[in-house]
């Protein structure tokens, strides 16, 4: 295979698989080696992912990692779940969810590299990469009710990895997740040490250790899709978030999931950044996406007071380069699983970091939404 030479901006040299092999392009001035190196983890321990399970087998994990066992046929993909229901659909020629494309890449892929299973211990244990993708809904109770995101989900996820991990693992955040969730995370699975274990994912105090057992770490990977594009998405993203530790062994994991992009997406709509940014920057994208609904729903309370027509205003204000025409179209407010849940999440995040006016600013956002509702149901006569 050729190699080339990649020089991080670390100044080390790292070896990487040649693009070519997997039908990418290399521009003509980079210094790239690309070659599958297995990452060390750990001192001592190193990995290379030939494995990888998803628990949750919804919208996203059971989209995103079908995508991934098409274009990756080298890895093997396990999609696992408690509800017998939902895998027996994934199982049949009735798939759960529909999606434009979603069925054809099940069919090709199901039995050779993709499996589906209620069998979640055995998934985690022969998994090098496991990724969490279950429902994190806005809290009904406690503190934070009614904007805090509920994390049991991805808490049982966590506890049930730490319990039945036999090795080294890197666990990585589909779920959309408030900031420091991959703390949390951390901290649960550092909790549940056992005899030879060792967690590198804050303090690496543990760097050192030679023995063999169980190491974590946990990278953040939210997922940008929409409802009834979601295969495009996948297959054709804007952009691939990967947030991680700013250390030696975050970096090696974050490299080993870019490589699994790297399979079809090209180097520069991957981005690597820390795990908060990641965290971060998957709400702000939501509340951006939300922020430019609510503008043009105020502006057709004008133009409904004045007499204008909201449609004109909206192109003529989205011919402006700097503004752009998506998301400008008045209608009856977002809906949908994300826009609320994730603004009254930073709504939320806000709040607890003393920051009141900037609460206020992304609750008014969501205020307009319920707004534009209530004048649209007075308005059915």
């Amino acid at each position: 295979m050729e190699l080339i030479t990649e020089t991080k901006r670390d100044g080390q040299k790292r070896e990487h698989d040649h693009p070519a092999a997997i039908g990418l392009p290399v521009a003509q001035d980079e210094e790239v080696r690309y070659t599958h190196n297995t990452y060390n983890l750990d001192s001592g321990i190193s990995m290379v992912v030939k494995n990888v399970c998803c628990i949750g087998a919804g919208y996203v994990g059971g989209s995103s990692c079908s995508v991934l066992a098409w274009k990756c046929p080298d890895i093997h993909v396990h999609v696992v779940d408690v509800s017998h229901d939902t895998i027996k659909q994934w199982n049949s020629h009735n798939l759960p969810i529909y999606e434009p494309g979603l069925d054809e890449v099940v069919k090709e892929c199901r039995g050779r590299n993709l499996f589906f299973s209620n069998d979640i211990d055995r998934a985690v244990r022969e998994a090098d990469m496991i990724f969490i993708s279950v429902n994190t809904p806005t809290k009904t109770y406690g503190i934070g009710k009614g904007k805090a995101a509920d994390l049991q989900y991805v808490e049982v996820c966590a506890r049930k990895i730490a319990e039945v991990a036999n090795g080294p693992k890197i666990v990585v955040e589909k779920s959309t997740v408030p900031i420091q969730a991959a703390q949390s995370i951390t901290h649960i699975l550092a909790a549940n040490t056992k005899p030879g274990v060792s967690f590198q994912s804050i303090t690496h105090i543990l760097a050192a250790n030679t023995k063999p057992g169980v190491s974590f770490q946990v990278l953040s990977n939210p997922e940008f899709l929409a409802e009834g594009t979601a295969i495009e998405n996948l297959v054709n993203p804007d952009r691939v978030l990967i947030g991680g530790e700013e250390s030696s062994e975050g970096e090696s994991a974050m490299e080993e999931l870019t490589w699994i992009y790297h399979h079809w997406i090209p180097q520069h709509n991957i981005i690597t950044l820390s795990t908060w940014s990641s965290q971060l920057t998957k709400l702000a994208s939501n509340a951006f996406l939300a922020q430019r609904v609510s503008s043009i729903n105020a502006i057709s309370a004008v133009c409904e007071a004045i007499g204008a027509d909201v449609s004109q205003v909206a192109d003529a204000v989205g011919r402006d380069s700097r503004i752009g025409s998506k998301f400008l179209h008045a209608s009856v407010g977002f809906g949908g699983s994300c826009f609320e849940k994730d603004l009254l999440s930073l709504v939320y995040i806000a709040e607890s970091l003393n920051l009141p006016e900037v609460a206020r600013y992304w609750q008014h956002v969501n205020d307009i939404n319920h707004y534009q509702r209530t004048s649209f149901r007075a308005a059915i006569p």
